[in-house]
């Protein structure tokens, strides 16, 4: 395994050679990746439509037979999320409290209205997770302690390791009722974007899943992020090398 060092070094050569070929880059490539970025997340968390009906409810609005209607709109909801989460990078707007409620807010919308952009209020178990997270009259403050973290850290670290770190910390506190998971991944990618990377698109198959949720135990019960750090980066490499391959 390489170290975290020599891999955020290869990054940041991959990033620089992007930043030729930047011109190149399309609106339909961008979508594309922002697509597949669509259909990963929501898969993650069980989600079964394909890539290919995930196109066709985003970009088509078409209904696909057999799939519910909470997968539909778990679709278009993210892709909207994306899009929102593109237009805080373009009118450089600082990730505060009120962003990640409007994120969520845009995640669960239609889906459960009740809760969408709110910290719960009730204890809640991850199924086949052995972390518990904490009781709900702890995430306010503990939702605040990583606001502090993050601004105090936001020009100290490699922008992978905020963008890695910060994921892995709102998950861990886990302070929706749902959507915890797509909420952080994409809090993850409004810090990349903010630093000229291109999306990190986390993989849903059974493999992946298994990796990252296994890698996510490892910093949550052991206190050792790397494992879960080295995902990340590993993730932003792959994208930045296809995303080369596409605009050569």
């Amino acid at each position: 395994m390489q170290t975290i060092s020599v891999l955020l070094s290869e990054i940041d050569s991959l990033k620089a050679e992007l930043q030729q070929y930047r011109h190149l880059e399309s609106e339909k490539v961008a979508k594309a990746f922002e697509l597949e970025y669509t259909y990963e997340s929501n898969r993650i968390e069980g989600n079964t439509l394909t890539l290919q009906e995930t196109a066709l409810v985003v970009e088509k609005g078409l209904t696909i037979g057999g799939k519910s209607m909470q997968e539909h709109l778990e679709a278009i909801n993210h892709s909207f999320a994306i899009d929102f989460v593109k237009e805080l990078v373009k009118s450089k707007t600082p990730f505060t409290e009120t962003v990640l409620l409007d994120i969520h807010n845009l995640i669960l919308k239609s889906i459960n209205n009740e809760n969408a952009g709110k910290y719960r209020n009730v204890q809640v178990l991850i199924g086949g997770a052995k972390h518990v997270p904490p009781q709900p009259y702890l995430v306010p403050k503990q939702m605040e302690d990583m606001f502090i973290w993050y601004n105090e850290n936001k020009g100290k670290l490699h922008p992978i390791l905020l963008a890695g770190e910060l994921h892995e910390r709102m998950v861990t506190i886990h302070p929706f009722i749902d959507g915890n998971g797509r909420t952080s991944r994409l809090l993850m990618n409004l810090v990349l974007l903010q630093n000229g990377f291109p999306i990190a698109i986390l993989k849903g198959d059974t493999d992946s899943r298994l990796q990252y949720y296994s890698a996510l135990e490892t910093a949550q019960m052991e206190n050792n992020k790397q494992p879960f750090l080295i995902l990340i980066a590993d993730n932003v490499k792959a994208t930045l090398e296809r995303l080369l391959r596409t605009l050569k």
